[in-house]
C-alpha cells in the first residue's frame, strides 16, 4: 500500500493540480488580453439604457466596479486576489446579469449539461465498445455488419445536421416528443420525480443525437484495438483448449480492448462543457451551453472564465479518477 501511495497515488495527485494551476492560470491572463474592457462595458450598457448618472456617479462607480470585478492593483495584484476569491468559491458578479453571482447562475445550468451529456456519453462508450468487439469477434454477422455501416455513416455528419433531421422527423413530421427546452413552459423545475419524468422526456431527442454521433467513434475504434488482441497468442491459445466464446471475448478481448477507450471516456466525459454549446442551441436546453454563448455575445468575460475554470476542474477530476482506477483493469500497472 506505501508503495503505491508513494509511486502512484502522489504523482498523480500533484499532475492533478499542476493541470488546475497551469488551467486557471493561464485562465486569468487570457481574458485580461482582450481589448474589451468589462467596467467600461458595463457602464456603457447602463447609458445605453438611457440612464441619466452625473459625472461624479459614474466615476465612484467605476471605482466600484474595477474592485467588485477583482481589477483593481497590479496584475500580481489581481492574481492574489483571484486566487483568494476562488478558493472560497467566490467567482465575482455576472457582468451581464449583474449583481447575480457567477457560481449561482453555474450551478443552476449544470444539472442540465452533466444530466445529459454524461449519460450520452456512457450509453454511446458502452454499446459502442461492445458492439465494435462483438463485430470483430463475428466479422459475418449480417446483423453487426449493418449495425457498422450505420455507424459509420452517421459518425461524419456534424452533429447539428443529425440534431435537425431528428428534429423536424419526431418533432414536426411525427411529433411524438418535444422539439425544445428541458421543459414546457410554465413548468417550475424541481426535485421531484414528476419533473425528473418531464425532463427525461425532453432530453430523449438531444441524447440519441450524442448517442448516434458518439456511438459509431467508439464502435470504430473498438474494433481496430480488437481486431489486433484477437490474433494474439493467448486468444488463439484459449481458442484451442475449448474455452468459452462468452469468456474468451469478455476477459481476453474485451478487457485489454478497453484499456486505450478509458482514456477516451476520462476526455470525453471532462469535456461535456465545450460539447454542451452547439447541443443547447438547437434544443434550447437551459445549460452552460446556453449560458455561454449568452455570456460571449454580451461581453460577461466574469461568466467565460467562471464556465472555463469548471471545464479545466471536470477535465482534471475526470482524469484524475481514471487513472485511479486504471490499474484494475491493467494488471501491468498493479505490477509496476
Amino acid at each position: 500500500m506505501r508503495k503505491f501511495i508513494l509511486r502512484y497515488l502522489i504523482p498523480r495527485v500533484l499532475q492533478f493540480l499542476t493541470i488546475i494551476f497551469i488551467g486557471i492560470t493561464v485562465t486569468f491572463i487570457i481574458p485580461r488580453l482582450s481589448p474589451t474592457d468589462p467596467v467600461e462595458a458595463q457602464i456603457s450598457m447602463m447609458m445605453a439604457r438611457g440612464e441619466t448618472v452625473d459625472p461624479n456617479s459614474i466615476a465612484s462607480m467605476r471605482a466600484a466596479l474595477t474592485d467588485l470585478y477583482g481589477l483593481s492593483g497590479s496584475p500580481v495584484q489581481q492574481y492574489f486576489a483571484f486566487w483568494g476569491r476562488l478558493l472560497r468559491g467566490d467567482l465575482g458578479p455576472s457582468l451581464a446579469n449583474f449583481p447575480t453571482p457567477v457560481s449561482q447562475m453555474i450551478g443552476q445550468a449544470m444539472p442540465y449539461t452533466l444530466s445529459l451529456l454524461i449519460t450520452a456519453v456512457l450509453i454511446s462508450w458502452v454499446f459502442g465498445n461492445l458492439f465494435g468487439a462483438l463485430s470483430s469477434y463475428y466479422p459475418k454477422n449480417k446483423a453487426l455488419n449493418v449495425i457498422e455501416l450505420l455507424g459509420q455513416a452517421v459518425r461524419p455528419i456534424p452533429y447539428y445536421i443529425v440534431a435537425m433531421v431528428l428534429l423536424v422527423v419526431f418533432a414536426f413530421f411525427i411529433p411524438i416528443l418535444p422539439f425544445s427546452g428541458a421543459y414546457p413552459v410554465g413548468t417550475h423545475p424541481s426535485w421531484t420525480l414528476d419533473f425528473a419524468l418531464i425532463y427525461l422526456w425532453h432530453s430523449i431527442l438531444p441524447a440519441a443525437t450524442l448517442v448516434l454521433i458518439g456511438f459509431g467513434g467508439w464502435f470504430i475504434g473498438m474494433k481496430s484495438l480488437t481486431s489486433n488482441i484477437i490474433s494474439e497468442d493467448y486468444v488463439i491459445y484459449a481458442e484451442t483448449t475449448g474455452m468459452k466464446e462468452s469468456k474468451i471475448l469478455t476477459q481476453y478481448i474485451m478487457r485489454n480492448g478497453l484499456l486505450p477507450q478509458l482514456t477516451g471516456l476520462a476526455m470525453s466525459i471532462g469535456t461535456v462543457f465545450s460539447g454542451a454549446l452547439i447541443m443547447e442551441i438547437v434544443f434550447g436546453f437551459p445549460g452552460l451551453g446556453m449560458l455561454t454563448m449568452a455570456a460571449v455575445f454580451r461581453n460577461d468575460y466574469s461568466m467565460i472564465m467562471g464556465i472555463a475554470i469548471y471545464s479545466i476542474i471536470g477535465v482534471a477530476v475526470a482524469i484524475f479518477i481514471m487513472d485511479l482506477i486504471y490499474p484494475l483493469f491493467d494488471p501491468r500497472v498493479r505490477y509496476q
